[in-house]
This record gives C-alpha cells, sequence and structure tokens, in this order.
C-alpha cells in the first residue's frame, strides 16, 4: 500500500523530498530548489553575482566559516572578515547545512538583497559579537588565481626567486589564469613554485584536472572514479605537456576539498609535487546532477574518486609529506587574506608554511645537484 502525503506548496515538496533523501546518510545527494539551482549554476563560469564570501565547513567544529572575502564585495565593505562563523542566512539557520548549500544562499541576481547573521567572536567583555548584516548582491569581478615573486636565500647563500600561486577556487577561469601566471612568473625568472590550495574548498571538477595538465607531462593518471558497483575508471592526461618542470610543493590543509584534493593528489603521487600542511577535507565523492521538469534540480552522489596511486579521498583526506605548525591554522590569519596585491611579499614569508615549503624547495634543489 502506498501512503500518501498531501502536500499545498512546492517547498513542501522539496522538504518531504529532502527529508527521504536524508535517510541515504549522504548530505551531497540531496534536491534544491529552482532559485537555489539558478544560483548555483551562477558563477561556476568566473562571472559571479552574490556577496563575494568564500565559505566552508570547519571541519572541528561543524560551522560554516568564512574562508575569504572578495576584495571590494558587499561582504568586505560591511566589515565581515576570514573567521567569521556565518549563523543565518535570511532567518534560517545553517546547522546541518554543508558550505555549498549555503553558497547557493547567498547567490543570487545582482540587485537583489540577502541578510546573513555572523558570529565574529568574544569581545572584551566576554559578549559574543553576533550581528545582522543586509547586502546587496552585486556581480564580483574576480580572478581565482594571485602570484607573486617570493626571494628566498638557499642555505649556500645563493639568491633565488620562488614563484608564489594561491588559487581560491575552481571556476572555469581557473586554468587559462594559472597559464597566465606561470608564463608571466617564468618571464620573470623564478627557480621553484609554490602552489597555495588552503582553504580552496573546490569547484569544477574539470577546471581542477585542467590545472593538474599544467604542471605534468606525458598520459599520467589524474583520478580514478569508482561506481558503487566498485568498477573503477582512470582518467588520464593524453601527451601532456607541462609549461614548467621546476621544483613545486604544493600546499594544503583542512580547508582543502573535493577539487583541491583531485589536484594534489594528482601532483603528489605523480611525483610532480611535495605536499606541505594539514590533513586535507576529505571530499571525494562525484554527484549527478539532474534537472527537474520545475527548474528544481537532484543532486545524486553516483561515485567516488580516488588518486593515482589508488588512495581514498573520501571522508578521509590527503595526509601532506611534510607536516607545518603554523599560526594559519586560525582562519583569521588565512592565506587567503595574505595576497591582496603582489607587493604582500612580506606577509607571505612570514608564513611558516611557506617557510616549511622553501625548506623543502631547497631540499629539492640540493637533491637536484647531487644528482
Amino acid at each position: 500500500m502506498v501512503e500518501m502525503f498531501p502536500l499545498n506548496s512546492a517547498d513542501a515538496a522539496y522538504t518531504k523530498i529532502s527529508g527521504m533523501l536524508s535517510t541515504l546518510g549522504d548530505p551531497f545527494t540531496r534536491i534544491i530548489s529552482p532559485k537555489d539551482y539558478q544560483s548555483f549554476r551562477i558563477g561556476s563560469d568566473g562571472n559571479l553575482q552574490g556577496v563575494g564570501l568564500f565559505i566552508n565547513i570547519e571541519p572541528r567544529t561543524g560551522h560554516l566559516v568564512v574562508l575569504s572575502c572578495v576584495e571590494g564585495s558587499p561582504a568586505a565593505r560591511a566589515g565581515i572578515h576570514e573567521g567569521d562563523e556565518l549563523v543565518e542566512i535570511n532567518g534560517e539557520r545553517l546547522d546541518g547545512v554543508d558550505g555549498e548549500a549555503a553558497a547557493q544562499k547567498l547567490r543570487g541576481r545582482a540587485g537583489t538583497t540577502v541578510t546573513v547573521k555572523v558570529h565574529s567572536g568574544i569581545d572584551s567583555r566576554s559578549n559574543s559579537l553576533v550581528r545582522e548584516v543586509k547586502l546587496p548582491r552585486e556581480y564580483i569581478k574576480f580572478s581565482p588565481i594571485s602570484s607573486a615573486i617570493i626571494p628566498h636565500k638557499t642555505p649556500e647563500g645563493r639568491l633565488t626567486k620562488t614563484g608564489y600561486v594561491k588559487l581560491a577556487a575552481f571556476s572555469q577561469t581557473a586554468a587559462p589564469d594559472m597559464e597566465n601566471a606561470i608564463h608571466e612568473l617564468e618571464n620573470q625568472g623564478v627557480d621553484s613554485y609554490i602552489l597555495d590550495l588552503r582553504n580552496n574548498p573546490g569547484g569544477l571538477v574539470k577546471a581542477g584536472l585542467d590545472v593538474a595538465q599544467i604542471w605534468l607531462d606525458g598520459d599520467e593518471t589524474l583520478v580514478n572514479t569508482v561506481d558503487r558497483e566498485g568498477n573503477m575508471l582512470p582518467i588520464n592526461m593524453v601527451n601532456g605537456h607541462a609549461l614548467t618542470h621546476d621544483p613545486l610543493v604544493v600546499i594544503v590543509n583542512e580547508g582543502s576539498a573535493s577539487a583541491s584534493e583531485i589536484l594534489a593528489g594528482a601532483l603528489h603521487d605523480n611525483g610532480r609535487a611535495i605536499l606541505v600542511g594539514h590533513k586535507t577535507f576529505g571530499k571525494g565523492k562525484i554527484q549527478s546532477v539532474t534537472e527537474l521538469h520545475d527548474g528544481s534540480a537532484l543532486f545524486v552522489t553516483v561515485a567516488k574518486y580516488l588518486s593515482p596511486a589508488l588512495h581514498d579521498i573520501d571522508q578521509v583526506g590527503i595526509t601532506p609529506d611534510v607536516q607545518c605548525t603554523t599560526e594559519m591554522l586560525n582562519p583569521q590569519k588565512d592565506s587567503s587574506s595574505i595576497l591582496k596585491t603582489k607587493s604582500s611579499v612580506s606577509s607571505l614569508e612570514a608564513d611558516s608554511c611557506i617557510l616549511v615549503a622553501e625548506h623543502e624547495l631547497d631540499i629539492q634543489e640540493s637533491e637536484g645537484a647531487a644528482s
């Protein structure tokens, strides 16, 4: 016997379906409303309409925290900072809401507004600092790539240049922007590279694979997919040609997720890069997206990723080769807020994870010279 549930609205239907999907125990299998799906589609090409916030789940607390604000964006103008906790969006509590779902609620057409409640820590009197802010949505000009040259002196006293590249998200422009950054740094005579993926929550997986191919040669395996029946399919490059063969260190942390982990795994397992930092987030699931007749969309997990060396990423993460003790674990001092312009080199030089990365580059250079 089929039990019928009278539903008075589309929202009631979405709520009922969400409840049924939740019994699967997979937070990434979900239904989203037409409005949220439209927001999801906005911005994947790099032309974002929203408030200029990058957010993600803080693994230790489960809270949604601000990773960074796009400079000059509505969020930045309102005084929202890295490390602030997002409590509500338009009056809806965010308990149990993942980062992508919350981001969808923040996006929307330019000219509309969204109200957020933000927790910014505790004041000198031990009072919790929670405030409500009404933010206009705007077109956000955003490149996921920032770069700089870090001057470095080797243990032998030789002066070198390290090309630093910060990749904040995987939009459609990530790979071409990465190519442009590398060409510019190569023209300035850098000797090695640091790729910073800290607090990069992911984005378009294809963009992550495209970025990996910028650093790799040949027909290397970039990632393996495993479907629900256990069938494994490798995704390989075809006659790849890296833009540079200079030594590379990749920095990751707990906020590095999804496409960030795929990229880090591809570079590490193919022997292209040393990983420095902290264990990554551990999101290695693949969703199929089906748009329904009313404009809503059903996201269903259909497979998972394994790294080229067959390491399971999902709920496990990637453990770096070298840990770094760092104050950068405090989101208030996150690397995404360090590099506002190419002149912010002194802040980079004071970052202990970058110091560790420089040390690893020195080791690579000395081993190369010895051979």
